[in-house]
């Protein structure tokens, strides 16, 4: 059997908006999201999770369940409802007990600053394409690191890339834009540096505890060994990994990366400009992030596509539905050979492998990585209080193997956190797509652990992935 380090991380990751509920009490202020799932109609973050409520029987449960940190968020609104001016106490006060509760059961809280969830005011005046906002967003992460001295681990900013394009290319989130290039690298560019911009207070601050930013990132290969398709690979791998991971580890754009992305705007007759200045402070962050986030679920095969863009984003479950076809970039092939989840991901764990040893060799100072989200999407049966989610249990089995195989082959993997810690609310899902080591009831708020969460304590304590 493979086994993990002793010091190995065991966490469970939840998100502000996607487990606090309580989103328009004690002072909270509005985010898109609030009224744009009222005008869907599908349904609300509201309560969620009840996280708010709730946050003392979770931490208990990661406790008792030997989960020794759990990731969580600062939902910007509840500190600044408007996102600037006046605190409102009564968040930072909730905060403050939640992160007490932690440490006193010996949990470590690991704390996201940004998790998709910008202030309806500022999200209103264009959010991150918006470079006033950009200032907004430094002021709240200094307010933060003021404030919650007692938090050792900070994230800038969770999923950039899934931001970026969920808003400007998919669609599938407000002000739901689709096929805008320009929108997307822009949105990219200004999030990179805004947490250069952070990084750098925190540094020159000097505040205790470590800084970095999470990444979703998703494996590339080439559906075929045309020369087309190999091409094709490398242009998404380019977009949606190097970019992110150029701006962080390097502090601009290298020049294979850049005209990769300058391949796709022309295709599609955009065009974008980048102020160089704007590399002065990513430059001076890029030796400065003590660690990596690494949020992975799915890797993709990629064949060339030039036609008109034309995508279905699979929200319901029904298998086979997803289509992802963007001109200038390529489409992502369903391989019929391998398992996917009902959302049509696919599920592959030697992605995860591949991903850790490719940062490895091509950002040699990224100094740790922490993989901040991987889980099975799964619709999980309850038959008297009892879950049986054995699909899950291989889904991280062949997950943690990988990073096994990875740190055995010198990658300074440090922890793992599952997504998620209990069953939460899902941006484009609802309630129907659970991941949480516990069951959550959405009625009556109780909590269920799952099979999932009795092998998860088990390799826990033992570090013997089972």
């Amino acid at each position: 059997m493979r086994t993990l380090p002793k010091d190995f991380i065991m966490g469970g990751a939840t998100a502000a908006y996607q487990a606090e509920g309580a989103t328009q009490i004690d002072g909270k202020g509005p985010v898109a999201w609030d009224s744009f799932l009222i005008e869907k109609g599908r349904y609300t973050a509201e309560p969620a999770s009840d996280f708010y409520h709730q946050y003392p029987v979770d931490i208990e449960l990661c406790k008792k369940f030997n989960i020794d940190s759990i990731r969580l968020s600062i939902a910007w609104s509840r500190i600044f409802p408007d996102g600037f001016g006046e605190v409102n106490q009564l968040g930072v006060d909730f905060y403050h007990s939640v992160f007490s509760e932690c440490i006193r059961n010996g949990i470590i809280p690991f704390v996201t600053i940004h998790h998709f969830d910008t202030p309806k005011n500022l999200f209103d005046k264009g959010d991150f394409l918006n470079r006033e906002n950009i200032d907004h967003f430094v002021n709240f992460a200094k307010f933060c690191f003021d404030e919650f001295k007692e938090i050792e681990y900070w994230s800038t900013f969770n999923e950039i890339y899934p931001l970026a394009t969920n808003q400007y290319l998919t669609g599938v989130f407000p002000p739901e834009i689709k096929f805008d290039f320009e929108k997307v690298i822009m949105c990219l560019h200004n999030m990179m540096y805004a947490h250069a911009r952070v990084v750098n207070i925190f540094k020159e601050g000097n505040y205790r505890g470590k800084i970095g930013v999470v990444h979703s990132l998703e494996p590339k290969y080439p559906y075929s060994d045309k020369p087309e398709d190999i091409h094709a690979a490398k242009v998404d791998e380019a977009l949606s990994v190097r970019f992110l991971l150029d701006a962080t580890y390097l502090g601009e754009y290298s020049s294979s990366t850049w005209n990769l992305v300058q391949e796709i705007l022309y295709k599609n007759n955009m065009s974008v400009s980048i102020d160089s200045n704007d590399f002065i402070e990513m430059r001076k962050a890029s030796e400065r992030n003590d660690f990596l986030g690494i949020n992975n679920y799915v890797s993709h095969w990629v064949k060339a596509y030039e036609e008109e863009s034309t995508l279905f984003y699979n929200t319901t479950g029904e298998k086979g539905t997803q289509v992802y076809r963007i001109k200038g970039v390529g489409e992502r092939v369903p391989r019929e050979d391998l398992p996917k989840t009902d959302w049509d991901w696919i599920i592959y764990p030697e992605g995860l492998y591949d991903l850790l040893k490719f940062i490895k060799e091509e950002y040699p100072n990224y100094k740790e990585i922490y993989i901040t989200e991987n889980g099975l999407g799964f619709k999980d049966e309850f038959t008297d209080g009892i879950i049986l989610d054995e699909p899950r249990i291989d889904y991280l089995r062949g997950n943690f193997e990988s990073i096994s195989r990875a740190i055995d082959d010198g990658v300074n993997v440090k922890g793992y956190f599952i997504w998620s810690l209990m069953d939460v609310f899902s941006w484009v899902n609802g309630y129907d797509k659970r991941y949480g080591l516990f069951y959550v009831d959405f009625e009556t708020q109780k909590r269920y652990p799952k099979e999932s969460a009795y092998w998860y304590k088990l390799v826990s304590q033992t570090k013997t992935i089972i």
